[in-house]
């Protein structure tokens, strides 16, 4: 990589997500300056050859092209508009690409911000969970000017195999909602599916080996169930992570007059499993209330 042509990137939010995206930028040899809450993370990414930035603020000032990758729309709000944050540091030319799941709001108000300032956005959301950003390999859904997805386009290769450029401002958080409407009903049911399976005597192993090669079958289903058989309910996607996106979905349905009857089912499933205190488990831990208001578990037979 040419070092003079190689633009400066700014990274803030290294949680589960983040960590791993932020390390690829570094693999692939971008210049880069983080910032995070918590101060183990950044001390980790300094270690592999980042900077640390004090704040907001800083990165902006430091950086050619500044991702954030956050977890809800309060952080996301925070980080761009407010005190310190990154439009009140903005330069003419740079770019900001927000890999965050958020609403369609928050992502057109920080696109407006920024435009008033001389600077580009990009809704730029993500999917492959932790996993997929380890490998490098996310599915990344990009709205905003195509000239400017063409620009970043080096640097989100760096995180993801899948770069996708949807449309205008807000189109890649609508692709991204529409993904986790999608990811939730397929939970839902699939932890449903196997609990009836099991209560009424069968084997849940021998259900997911049919199940995936018939039409019932789905990346969820796949997914999820191997951690509902091998009881592994600790780290992944957590179950109020997905219960966030659902409530953006529903907002977002409500404000445009969309019916979403499984959304909504699908919600009230997440929220089960938040209130019995498996929120912050594997979305897989849904299928947990469930079982338990019917007396089973999902488990291979023993022989």
């Amino acid at each position: 990589m040419d070092a003079a042509q190689t633009p400066r990137v700014g990274f803030i939010g290294l949680g589960k997500m983040g960590r791993p995206m932020a390390a690829n930028l570094l693999q692939a040899g971008f210049p880069l300056i983080v910032h995070n809450r918590s101060r183990g993370a950044v001390e980790e990414m300094v270690a592999r050859g980042a900077f640390a930035a004090s704040g907001p603020g800083d990165i902006a000032a430091a950086s050619d092209i500044v991702l954030t990758c956050l977890p809800d729309p309060a952080a996301v709000e925070a980080v761009y508009l407010g005190p310190g944050g990154l439009v009140a540091s903005v330069r003419v030319g740079q770019t900001f690409v927000d890999t965050s799941t958020v609403g369609l709001g928050t992502s057109r108000s920080i696109a407006a911000a920024l435009s008033s300032r001389g600077a580009q956005f990009l809704d730029a959301p993500v999917s492959g969970g932790v996993a997929g950003a380890e490998a490098a390999s996310l599915t990344i859904m990009v709205g905003g000017e195509a000239e400017t997805f063409e620009r970043v386009r080096p640097v989100l290769a760096a995180m993801g195999q899948r770069l996708h450029h949807v449309g205008p401002t807000g189109s890649g958080t609508v692709v991204k909602l529409a993904n986790q409407l999608l990811v939730g009903i397929n939970v839902a049911g699939v932890a449903e599916a196997m609990v009836l399976g099991v209560k009424a005597g069968a084997d849940p192993r021998t259900m997911l080996d049919v199940l995936s090669t018939s039409y019932g079958g789905s990346r969820m289903l796949e997914r999820v169930v191997p951690l509902m058989l091998e009881r592994r309910f600790d780290g992944g996607t957590p179950v109020d992570l997905l219960r966030k996106d659902l409530g953006l979905i529903a907002d977002l349905a409500a404000e445009l007059g969309v019916p979403i009857a499984g959304g909504e089912t699908a919600r009230r499933v997440f929220d089960a499993a938040s209130a019995a205190h498996h929120g912050t488990r594997d979305m897989a831990a849904v299928v947990l209330p469930l079982e338990g208001a019917v007396g089973v578990e999902v488990v291979p037979r023993r022989e």
